[in-house]
C-alpha cells in the first residue's frame, strides 16, 4: 500500500479517484505544527534551533496518518508546490519519524492542477524533499517570531493600547499611514480648463484650448476666473478652421495570464473582491480541479495549455484572432525555483464553472488566459489641431478608432485611474475644414490629493517596492483589518488612531526595520535561500546582531521619554502652524497651558499642561487642524429642569460626550455621529437612556431601547434587536418594536428539534423519479433533498443559481454512492453486561 499526504480533504478525494486501489490518500488539513508562542521557541545562541509544537487539534489526524503510515510501502508527499506545501511535507515527514512511523520509502511529488493527466504525470516523476526551499520556510518562521515576540513586548509596555508588530505587516501599514500624511499636508490648487463642443456632419466632439495669446496651455496655466472667461471670449469670438490632423496607428498587445498579485488586483477592480476572499474562492476552484495552482509568481504557460488556448480561439473567433506565433511571457519572479506556471483554466473548453463568486472569478481566469494569447488590437489615433484665423488661438480634440479588436474583443484590463479622454470618437476631418462651434465652456477645477490605497493599489506598490510575496499579501492585509489599524471606508484604506500612532513609533525608534529599501532587502535575503545561494543561519545572524540591541535600548527608555520623543515627532500633525501665527500648543480651554502628547491605558491623547487644574483633552486621531483649534473643550448647554445641575457637552479621548452634574455621580452619554444639531432637550435624552417603550403584550415583561457599542437596539428577556438609527431610539413603539425582535429572533435563533421546516426554494420534479426536490437550509449548509437523499451543495454552487437538473444530478450522485456512514459511539452495541452477584459482607 502507497500512502499519499496532501492538504485538504477536498484534494485527497479527487485524487483518491485518480488513483488506483493500491493507493490511500490523506489529509494534514494544512499545516500540523507551528512554533508555540512563548518565550525560547526559537534559540539564536544555538544556532536559531526551533523548538515545534503539533496543534491541538490536529492530534486525531495525525493518529490517522501515522497508522496507515505504519503499514505502508511507500510514503508520496503530494502538497502544494510552493515553499508552504514543501514545508507541510517537511513536516509530515518529521514527525512521522519521531513517532517511529516513517516507511523505508519516502518521496515528493509536486503537480500544477488537479486533474488526472497532471497527477499520473507528476506520481511518474517523484523527486526528495527541497532542503532549500524548507531552509527558506524555516528562515521566514524565525524571522517573524523574533521580531512579534521581541518587539511586541516593547510595544506592550512603552505604548498602551499597541497591538502587536510584525515584520511585513508593519510596512504595509507604514504606507498607508504616509498616503494619509500626504493627502493631510496636500494643498490644492486651483486651475480652469477651456473647451468648445463642436459638431461635424451631425457627430459632435470636444476639442480643449491648447493655445493662448500665443502661448502653451497646460493643465495647470489658466489659475484664476478672471484668466479663464478672457481665454473662453477668445474661443467665442473666433472662427477655427482645421490647420492639421495627424493619424498614427497603435498597437495594444494583451496582458500576460495571472499571477496571484495581478488576480487579486483585478478581482478587487472588477469584481469588488477582498485579497483573502479571492484567494478562498481561487482555492476552491483550484481543487475542484477548474483552475491551476493560484499561489504564483509566473506569468508563463504549458507548452500543451497555449495549444490549447489556440485551438480555443479558433473554434471562437475566425483565424485574424490567433497570433501566427504562440505568445511568451517571460516571469518578474526573482527567484525562479518558486516561479511555477500562470493561473489559468485547466480546461479551455469549459467557459463556465460553478456560480456566484466562483462562476464571477473563473469567468475572469479563463477570459484573461485565452485573451493572452490572442491577436493584438489595432488602432488608430487621431490628433485634430484647430486655429482661429490669428493663429494665437487652438484648440486639439483627440481620439481613436478601434480598427481590429483582437484580444479586446473578449477582455480590457482593468485601471485604478481611468481617463476616456484618447478613447472618443472623432469624425471625419480635413485640412481646412471648419466644424460648427456650438459652446464654449470654462470649468473651474481643482488639483486633487492621492488617493488613498485600495486593496488592488495597495497591492501594486507593494509588489512594485518588492515588500512581501504575492501569496503573503491576503494575510498581511487581513491582520492589519483585524487589529483594527486600519478601517476600510468606500474600499479605501484609512489608518486607524493606533495604526498612526504605531507607525510613529516604529519609525521614530525603530526606523530601519519599518524603511522600504531594507525590508525589500531583507526579502531579496531570503528568496537567494530558497534558490540555495545564502546559508538561512547567516542571514538571520546578521539581523539579529543589530535587532536585539536595539529593542533592549528602547525597552531600558522611560514612558515619559517616549511619550516625550513621539509628540516631538508627531508636532506637524497633532500641532501643525496656523495661518495667523499663534501657538499652536496653546490650549484652547484655560488660554494660558500648553498642549502634549499624553499616554493613558487605552491609548494616546492630547492634555493640557495645567492639568488638573484644566482639564481640556482632544483624541489623537482628531489631529491639530482648525476644528481641533476651535474646540474649546467644555460647552454649557443648559440645566436639567428636574435636578437643576449643569448639562454640558464634553470632548474625551473616545470622542464627544455629554455629562450631567460633577464629581463620581455625575451622569454621562456618548454623542452618536448621527444624532445631528445637539442642544439641551437632546442630551437630555441621551442621558436618560435607556428608554423603555413599555410591556411586551407576550410576556409582560418590558421593552427598552439604547444606544450600545454596537449601535442603536432594542432589548427584552436578554434578547436584542438592532435599530436602524438613533432617532429610532425615541420614535419606535411598541407595534414596531415587537416585530423587530420578532424578527430579529426568527433570523437568529435555529429551529428546534423536530419542528417542520420550511425549503428556501422547491425546485420541482426530479425528472427521472418525479419526486419533490427541495433546497432546504442544514447545520453545515444548504442541501437539496427528495425525501428520501439528502445531498450538500458543493462550495462552488451558489444556492441561488442551483437549477432542478443540477439538483437532481446531485441527489443521483449521492443516491449512487450509497448511505453515508453514520459514526456512533461503538460500531456495534454490546451485549448487556450480566449482573454481578452481589458479594457477601465481610465478617469483622
Amino acid at each position: 500500500m502507497q500512502l499519499v499526504i496532501v492538504e485538504s480533504p477536498a484534494k485527497a478525494k479527487t485524487i483518491e479517484k485518480y488513483l488506483g486501489r493500491d493507493y490511500r490518500v490523506l489529509a494534514s488539513y494544512g499545516h500540523i505544527r507551528d512554533l508555540p508562542p512563548k518565550d525560547g521557541s526559537v534559540d539564536p545562541d544555538n544556532g536559531f534551533a526551533m523548538e515545534w509544537e503539533t496543534y491541538g487539534d490536529k492530534a486525531k489526524q495525525l493518529k490517522a496518518i501515522a497508522d496507515e503510515a505504519k503499514k505502508a510501502d511507500r510514503l508520496i508527499l503530494a502538497t502544494d508546490p510552493d515553499r508552504e506545501g514543501e514545508a507541510i511535507s517537511w513536516h509530515v515527514q518529521e514527525v512521522l519519524k519521531k513517532r517511529k512511523a516513517l516507511p523505508k520509502a519516502v518521496e515528493r511529488v509536486t503537480f500544477n492542477a488537479i486533474t488526472k493527466s497532471a497527477v499520473t504525470e507528476a506520481m511518474a516523476r517523484p523527486r526528495q524533499l527541497d532542503e532549500d526551499l524548507i531552509d527558506a520556510y524555516r528562515a521566514r518562521r524565525a524571522l517573524d517570531y523574533l521580531v512579534g515576540f521581541t518587539l511586541s513586548p516593547v510595544l506592550w509596555r512603552k505604548l498602551p493600547g499597541a497591538k502587536s508588530a510584525g515584520r511585513v505587516q508593519s510596512v504595509a501599514l507604514r504606507l498607508i499611514v504616509d498616503r494619509e500624511r500626504e493627502i493631510e499636508t496636500f494643498r490644492p490648487q486651483e486651475y480652469w480648463s477651456v473647451f468648445a463642443d463642436m459638431e461635424q456632419d451631425g457627430t459632435a466632439f470636444q476639442a480643449r484650448l491648447v493655445r493662448f495669446k500665443g502661448q502653451k496651455v497646460d493643465r495647470l496655466t489658466i489659475g484664476k476666473a478672471g484668466d479663464a472667461e478672457a481665454a473662453k471670449a477668445a474661443v467665442e469670438a473666433g472662427r477655427f478652421t482645421v490647420a492639421s490632423v495627424e493619424t498614427k496607428p497603435l498597437t495594444r498587445n494583451p496582458p500576460p495570464p495571472f499571477t496571484t498579485s495581478t488576480l487579486q488586483q483585478e478581482a478587487a477592480r472588477k469584481l469588488g473582491f477582498s485579497a483573502s476572499h479571492t484567494m478562498r474562492v481561487a482555492q476552491n476552484l483550484y481543487e475542484d480541479g477548474a483552475i491551476t495552482y493560484m499561489r504564483t509568481d509566473g506569468v508563463q504557460m504549458d507548452g500543451s495549455a497555449i495549444s490549447a488556448a489556440r485551438a480555443a480561439i479558433a473554434n471562437r473567433y475566425d483565424g485574424s484572432y490567433v497570433p501566427d506565433k504562440p505568445r511568451q511571457y517571460q516571469t518578474k519572479a526573482k527567484n525562479a525555483q518558486e516561479a511555477h506556471e500562470a493561473i489559468r483554466p485547466t480546461d479551455f473548453g469549459r467557459d463556465h464553472v460553478g456560480s456566484g463568486d466562483h462562476a464571477r472569478l473563473y469567468d475572469l481566469i479563463w477570459k484573461r488566459a485565452l485573451a493572452s494569447q490572442m491577436a493584438s488590437a489595432r488602432l488608430e489615433r487621431t490628433t485634430v489641431e484647430l486655429e482661429d484665423g490669428t493663429g494665437q488661438t487652438a484648440l486639439r480634440a483627440t481620439g481613436q478608432v478601434v480598427l481590429f479588436p483582437g484580444y479586446l474583443a473578449l477582455y480590457e484590463e482593468g485601471r485604478d485611474d481611468a481617463d476616456d479622454e484618447e478613447s472618443r470618437r472623432l469624425p471625419r476631418l480635413g485640412q481646412g475644414d471648419a466644424p460648427l462651434k456650438k459652446a464654449v465652456h470654462a470649468e473651474q477645477h481643482f488639483t486633487q490629493p492621492p488617493p488613498r490605497f485600495s486593496e488592488a493599489s495597495l497591492v501594486k506598490r507593494l509588489e512594485e517596492l518588492g515588500i512581501g510575496r504575492p501569496s503573503t499579501y491576503a494575510s498581511i492585509l487581513q491582520v492589519l483589518k483585524d487589529r483594527e489599524y486600519v478601517v476600510l471606508e468606500k474600499n479605501r484604506f484609512m489608518p486607524q488612531e493606533s495604526g498612526r500612532l504605531l507607525t510613529a513609533f516604529l519609525e521614530r525608534f525603530f526606523e530601519r526595520y519599518v524603511s522600504y529599501d531594507f525590508t525589500a532587502g531583507l526579502e531579496e535575503e531570503l528568496d537567494e535561500i530558497s534558490g540555495g545561494r545564502a546559508e538561512w543561519q547567516k542571514v538571520l545572524e546578521a539581523f539579529w546582531r543589530d535587532f536585539k540591541p536595539k529593542t533592549a535600548e528602547v525597552m531600558e527608555q522611560k514612558p515619559s521619554d517616549i511619550t516625550a520623543a513621539l509628540d516631538e515627532f508627531l508636532a506637524p500633525f497633532l500641532f501643525p502652524e496656523r495661518e495667523d501665527g499663534t501657538d499652536p500648543r496653546l490650549c484652547p480651554n484655560c488660554k494660558s497651558g500648553k498642549l502634549a502628547l499624553r499616554g493613558g491605558r487605552f491609548g494616546a491623547f492630547v492634555a493640557c499642561s495645567n492639568y488638573p487644574e484644566c482639564k481640556y483633552t482632544r483624541r489623537f486621531a482628531q489631529g491639530g487642524g482648525e476644528e481641533a483649534g476651535n474646540d474649546n473643550g467644555d460647552e454649557l448647554l443648559g440645566q436639567d429642569p428636574d435636578t437643576e445641575q449643569d448639562v454640558t457637552r464634553k470632548s474625551g479621548r473616545f470622542g464627544p460626550y455629554v455629562q450631567l452634574g460633577d464629581g463620581k455621580d455625575a451622569k454621562r452619554a456618548s454623542i452618536p455621529k448621527d444624532a445631528g444639531e445637539l442642544d439641551l432637550a437632546l442630551a437630555l435624552k441621551l442621558l436618560s437612556l435607556p428608554r423603555t417603550i413599555g410591556a411586551h403584550p407576550e410576556t409582560g415583561e418590558p421593552i427598552t431601547a439604547s444606544i450600545g457599542r454596537y449601535g442603536p437596539y432594542l432589548a427584552h428577556q436578554g434578547k436584542y434587536a438592532r435599530l436602524g438609527s438613533t432617532a429610532e431610539v425615541f420614535e419606535t413603539g411598541m407595534n414596531a418594536a415587537v416585530v423587530k425582535l420578532a424578527e430579529a429572533a426568527a433570523g437568529g435563533g435555529r429551529p428546534q428539534r423536530g419542528a417542520s421546516r420550511e425549503p428556501l426554494r422547491v425546485l420541482g420534479a426530479h425528472p427521472r423519479t418525479e419526486a419533490e426536490i427541495k433546497l432546504m437550509e442544514g447545520r453545515f449548509g444548504p442541501y437539496v433533498t427528495d425525501g428520501t437523499t439528502n445531498a450538500t451543495l458543493p462550495k462552488t454552487v451558489a444556492p441561488e443559481a442551483l437549477t432542478l437538473e443540477e439538483a437532481a444530478q446531485l441527489l443521483d450522485a449521492r443516491a449512487t454512492a450509497g448511505p453515508a456512514k453514520k459514526k456512533g459511539r461503538g460500531s456495534a452495541r454490546k451485549a448487556p453486561a450480566k449482573k454481578a452477584a452481589p458479594k457477601r459482607a465481610a465478617k469483622k
